[in-house]
């Protein structure tokens, strides 16, 4: 064993003796989450943001959460825009003290101009103390006692950072992949060739012609990637699973979107089970991630430069298009109650403040502070008070895959009116070719009734309409390629907007056009 290795295997067994951070109530959570916050308001009180809304004063006052809460508004990517372009100028001090060399490019999934997120040196170091703090639950299950000698395999956007002469940006994985420490960089695979290609379909060859030389013990990566990476390895070398090629790989880390739609796919592929343990990293933080493979949700990550809140996902709060309304109201970590769908705000040593991720979640349990994503606050279907989530969506196309026995690992849905009636469209991937789309439909309807009462309800009297194409995969990883979506973070929206929705709809016409002429040649 090397001695890389060697110090790395060290370190964690140190690390199982230490006091165990991930071990708390929401008391004292609660008491954390007040330190950081003052911890971040004071590093950032002599910035031009923390100048503007007094963070000076707010750190004498009496509650400076209350306080904080009173004096900042609540935001979004269109509010920090205007400060952030500034520090993408070459600004120093606006959000966060010096000047950003990152910056995250994301499209997020209802939006299609590029985002330029900050990734500040204290940003990114709080996103590897938590990437490091997960390694460590890892470490605490029952893997393999030579776990330390194997390959990590992380699949990531591009480290080839596009440069403006003032800093560089590109997808968060590729900046953070490009940023991991170095004694966790001596045996992190891909090597460095594979990690710059941008083009994901050369990067895929590249991965699949490498995949021999390689002792997989850990895979980390968005699912839709992975599974193509493995059915490429598997067709490659013709095997029955990828456990012939790579015995010792147990464990996969995953994030950006619901396992759901792949998981039956990835399982499918093993010979044995392997551990499945998610993470919440967004491009403004490290919000939160599993720490048992058996646990129902992801634990928040405290104590690491975030500061949270939650905006109830109701109707006193939101627009029926997601939107925020101005006298809506956050509670606190102490406030939180189970079960209830909140939006997430975070304050991050990104420059964040009070801002709003755009993704819902629902605590499972608030004593441990362990969340589940429930969808996106402009990622749901509430044409006349359905309000379907992309939860209620993911569980409903997994029980109507089950069903028929197929699989189905992409859907996206665009609600319609049309002459004064309602509807949901559907467009699901699959590849089996003799599926009737009617019954499919129908198991669909039926299963959203089941896991939604609204639903149901509005299904009898308003929504009456419900269409249901069928489309093989390709064709959904086709229009991923067309818009540049293919590998990194990217993933296929669950609900569409009308920008995309028309995009969609007319790369639909384009393929029908060419099998209409290739069949009539």
């Amino acid at each position: 064993m090397s001695k890389p290795r060697d110090f790395l295997g060290q370190l964690f067994h140190r690390g199982r003796n230490i006091s165990d951070i991930l071990t708390f109530n929401r008391a004292k959570a609660v008491k954390w989450q007040e330190k950081t916050l003052k911890k971040m308001l004071y590093h950032a009180r002599k910035t031009e943001f923390g100048q503007k809304y007094g963070f000076e004063k707010i750190l004498i006052s009496p509650n400076v959460v209350e306080s904080f809460c009173a004096n900042v508004p609540i935001g979004n990517y269109s509010s920090m825009h205007e400060w952030w372009q500034r520090e993408y100028s070459g600004e120093s001090n606006i959000t966060w003290p010096g000047r950003p060399k990152y910056f995250a490019l994301s499209s997020g999934t209802t939006e299609g101009s590029s985002k330029y997120i900050p990734v500040t040196d204290d940003g990114l170091k709080a996103i590897l103390r938590a990437s490091r703090r997960q390694l460590f639950t890892v470490f605490k299950t029952d893997v393999p006692k030579d776990f330390f000698t194997k390959d990590y395999l992380m699949i990531s956007g591009s480290t080839d950072l596009n440069f403006n002469g003032l800093s560089y940006s590109g997808d968060l994985s590729g900046i953070t992949t490009a940023n991991v420490p170095l004694w966790f960089e001596r045996f992190a695979i891909p090597g460095e060739e594979i990690k710059k290609q941008r083009d994901w379909n050369k990067k895929l060859e590249l991965l699949v012609d490498s995949a021999p030389q390689w002792d997989v013990v850990m895979m980390a990566g968005a699912p839709a990637w992975i599974k193509m990476l493995l059915e490429k390895i598997i067709e490659r070398y013709s095997l029955d699973n990828i456990h012939q090629l790579w015995p010792n790989f147990s464990v996969y880390l995953w994030g950006a979107v619901s396992i759901s739609p792949y998981k039956n796919q990835l399982d499918a592929m093993m010979a044995h089970p392997i551990k499945y343990f998610e993470t919440y990293l967004a491009s403004e933080g490290f919000v939160a991630f599993q720490t048992k493979p058996e646990a129902e949700g992801m634990r928040l990550v405290l104590r690491n430069n975030t500061f949270f809140e939650f905006v109830p996902f109701t109707d006193d709060n939101f627009t029926e298009t997601g939107e925020l309304k101005p006298e809506a109201k956050a509670v606190q970590l102490a406030q939180v109650v189970q079960g209830v769908d909140y939006a997430v705000l975070i304050t991050t040593s990104a420059g964040a403040w009070r801002y709003m991720i755009g993704d819902t979640v629902k605590f499972v349990n608030t004593e441990s502070c362990e969340i589940k994503i429930t969808g996106r606050t402009r990622q749901y279907l509430s044409l006349c008070g359905e309000h379907l989530s992309v939860d209620n969506m993911n569980d409903a196309v997994a029980r109507t895959a089950a069903e028929f026995g197929v699989q189905i690992s992409e859907y996206t849905v665009k609600g319609y009116k049309d002459n004064g009636k309602m509807g949901h469209h559907w467009f699901l991937a699959c590849d089996k070719n003799d599926l009737d789309a009617e019954k499919v439909r129908a198991s669909l309807d039926a299963h959203l009734g089941s896991l939604n009462d609204d639903y149901a309800v509005e299904r009898k009297h308003v929504l009456t309409g419900m269409k249901l194409e069928l489309y093989p995969e390709s064709v959904f990883l086709g229009w991923m390629e067309k818009n540049g979506k293919l590998g990194g973070q990217s993933k296929f929206p669950r609900v569409m907007a009308d920008t995309q929705f028309n995009d969609w709809t007319a790369y639909l016409q384009q393929i029908s056009n060419a099998n209409h002429e290739t069949h009539s040649h």
